[in-house]
């Protein structure tokens, strides 16, 4: 890893004794730390489910401003000016999603005599429309990709547009971001469900339901520039970012720079990004993304701008030694830019794993959960939203963490990132670090070859089977575990048989082994290893409400469920079941979440894979299809709130025909 000088004592920043930040998890944790090396007082504010969280306790003050609820929390901006005011902050930081990006907080911000570290009210209004900016930047020389907006238009006007244009179309909100609602659409026979799709997320994620529809660049890259700009009329950018291995549009890997941008791209890349700044009076951290040809680097397009802070802001700063935070905070107090672009230099590579509370062996669904153990590796900065003790809800996104790392190359950089990962300890929630590490270790991930539609190609990922360090320390435990309740009891067998040593008259030992069952349905065994002290001692392991044993093994998470000897029987004869083609005709919710859909009714015939109902959780939506063929009947409406694994609806397949019925049908 490189490292740097240390840092002088910063000089402070006029106007600002206190700053309020207006967020939660790991960005708040971000602007607080660099707040504090400032000597500035932050205040935090939470709600009922962060009562408790890690940012707020890091804060030096926090502040109630509703219940778990987003939209009467974080999203009240009634409440979050209030918190301000009786905080005494003159200035606001966003972080990033909630009201980060919007316009009618940052009047009000004003309006209340506050600061919004952020741009001004034109540059929200005019990039926070993707078909507003799409045309705006255009008429300032940016070079966007050909499309047109469906603002006003009936399906029918849509889909007449959409054949002139030509197939394939990206189907996109025009408000928001982070991928929400985008729908690709191949052919005409897609476009309509897709509209639906994609307003309806819309008008939840974002309150406004106008769609762009823009050709669709197969095998693209997704290549972004970090911008600065002050009071003054400087503008400078801070080189690029490559944030293509996305998963359904959200970014899961990010690194700087880019692989494939040479130093003439990235001189033309940087001047269209400062351009699409400069043409809205752009002050403080923005991100101007482009999506550039994966067989032409240097032929890029606008896609839009983020007038914020980016998740993914780290691996800047690790490659130009900025604090992008402090630049925000100076350049919001009227402070002139610190740098002219001739002093950014880029040293090294960083990359960034994004770690999410999800299952990838079932579809990357949501998880939820209690953090029971919490060890970020030393190897590596990690910006994270946990610590052990805390509780992962539905309420908001599933990122829970930040993995970054930095060395002299790409490929050195990399690797870090992959060692990083397996000294990661998140023990009591599903996570996704097996997949990431499985990701890094891709043969076109090494090479850098990369699109956007790379990971959706990968094959499904399974979780690893679990390593025997992982089961002889779970075998101790349950062994360990039994041998105190054996003693806490009274006891009718002779002391031999409880002995458990496995010692049978006339016959070699039989070696005692514990069963487990696996999060994906395995059923595993072990033995303990003797002595159990010695087994579990350096193995992160824990034990949740439920009984499940957590295990941290070489680089790997494992959750085990020690079963008795009749459950292991009967998940053999249900793997049986399983593999003679039986399906279970009751479909239960996958997460706990909200039916935001409904898509057929009682009574009605379904064919596999046809959906019934479609559960919103942590902002992504996932449908429910019929297993088989069949009749539906619904146990849930739209609207309702369901728990995880509760019954959505009954699929019962039709009965066999009879060899009478078959026999008259044939009369």
């Amino acid at each position: 890893m490189i490292t740097r000088p240390a840092e002088s004592v910063p000089e402070p920043v006029e106007g600002f004794d206190t700053v309020l930040v207006a967020n939660r998890g790991e960005i708040a944790q971000r602007v607080i730390r660099t707040l504090r090396r400032l000597g500035i007082r932050s205040v935090a504010v939470f709600s009922d489910a962060d009562a408790d969280a890690p940012h707020v306790r890091e804060a030096d003050t926090a502040v109630r401003i509703g219940p778990a609820a987003a939209a009467e929390s974080y999203l009240d901006i009634g409440a979050v000016i209030a918190a301000a005011q009786s905080a005494g902050a003159q200035a606001i930081h966003p972080g990033y999603g909630f009201l980060s990006e919007n316009a009618a907080f940052a009047r009000a911000c004003a309006d209340a005599g506050i600061v919004f570290i952020g741009p001004g009210e034109r540059a929200l209004e005019v990039m926070g429309d993707k078909i507003r900016a799409r045309d705006h930047v255009a008429s300032h020389g940016v070079p966007i990709v050909p499309g047109f907006s469906a603002a006003g238009m009936s399906d029918d006007e849509v889909a007449a547009r959409a054949d002139a244009a030509g197939y394939p179309l990206l189907v996109k909100p025009s408000a928001g971001g982070g991928g929400k609602g985008m729908q690709v659409v191949r052919s005409a026979a897609e476009l309509r469900p897709a509209l639906a799709t994609a307003r309806r997320v819309s008008a939840a994620a974002f309150g406004d339901d106008t769609l762009l529809l823009e050709r669709l660049i197969e095998r693209p890259r997704h290549i972004e520039v970090q911008v600065m700009a002050d009071a003054h009329g400087h503008v400078i950018h801070l080189g690029e970012r490559e944030c293509t291995l996305q998963r359904r549009h959200q970014k899961v890997v990010e690194e700087a720079p880019s692989p494939v941008i040479d130093a003439a791209t990235r001189a033309r890349l940087g001047a269209a990004a400062c351009a699409a700044a400069a043409s809205v009076d752009y002050v403080g951290a923005g991100t101007v993304e482009f999506l550039v040809a994966g067989d032409r680097p240097d032929d890029f397009f606008f896609i839009e701008m983020n007038t914020r802070l980016q998740v993914e802001h780290p691996v800047t700063e690790l490659v130009t030694g900025l604090d992008l935070v402090e630049l925000q905070l100076r350049t919001a107090a009227g402070e002139p830019l610190p740098l002219d672009q001739d002093d950014v230099v880029l040293t090294g590579h960083a990359i960034e794993a994004r770690v999410y509370a999800e299952s990838p062996a079932r579809g990357f669904l949501p998880q939820t959960g209690h953090v029971l153990v919490w060890r970020p590796s030393v190897e590596a900065r990690t910006d994270a939203a946990v610590e052990t003790g805390s509780v992962v809800t539905a309420d908001y996104d599933p990122m829970i963490a930040k993995v970054i790392a930095h060395a002299d190359d790409r490929a050195g950089a990399v690797a870090a990132l992959d060692r990083a990962l397996g000294d990661t300890v998140l023990l009591g929630v599903e996570t996704n670090i097996g997949f990431l590490r499985t990701l890094l270790n891709d043969p076109a991930v090494v090479a850098g070859d990369l699109d956007t539609g790379l990971i959706d190609r990968l094959p499904p990922y399974t979780d690893p089977e679990p390593s025997a360090a992982a089961l002889s320390a779970a075998a101790t435990v349950i062994a360990a575990a039994d041998a105190a309740t054996a003693e806490g009891r009274v006891q009718h067998a002779s002391p031999l048989w409880l002995s458990r040593s496995g010692w049978r008259a006339g016959a070699p030992a039989v070696a005692l082994l514990e069963s487990f069952e696996t999060s994906d349905g395995r059923l595993v065994t072990a033995s303990p290893v003797p002595p159990p002290a010695r087994a579990g001692r350096d193995l992160p392991l824990a034990r949740d409400a439920d009984g499940r044993l957590w295990v941290h093994a070489d680089g790997v998470t494992t959750t085990l469920r020690p079963v008795t000897r009749r459950q292991a029987a009967d998940i053999r004869l249900a793997q049986r079941g399983r593999g003679d083609g039986a399906a279970d005709p009751d479909l239960r919710a996958p997460m706990p979440g909200a039916v935001v859909a409904v898509h057929v009714v009682d009574g009605d015939s379904v064919t596999a894979g046809d959906r019934i109902a479609t559960i919103e959780a942590m902002k992504m939506e996932h449908p429910v299809t019929a297993p088989h063929d069949g009749v539906v009947t619904l146990s849930v409406s739209a609207g309702a709130q369901v728990r995880l694994g509760e019954k959505i609806a009954r699929v019962d397949a039709p009965a066999p025909e009879s060899a009478d019925s078959a026999a008259s049908a044939g009369d």
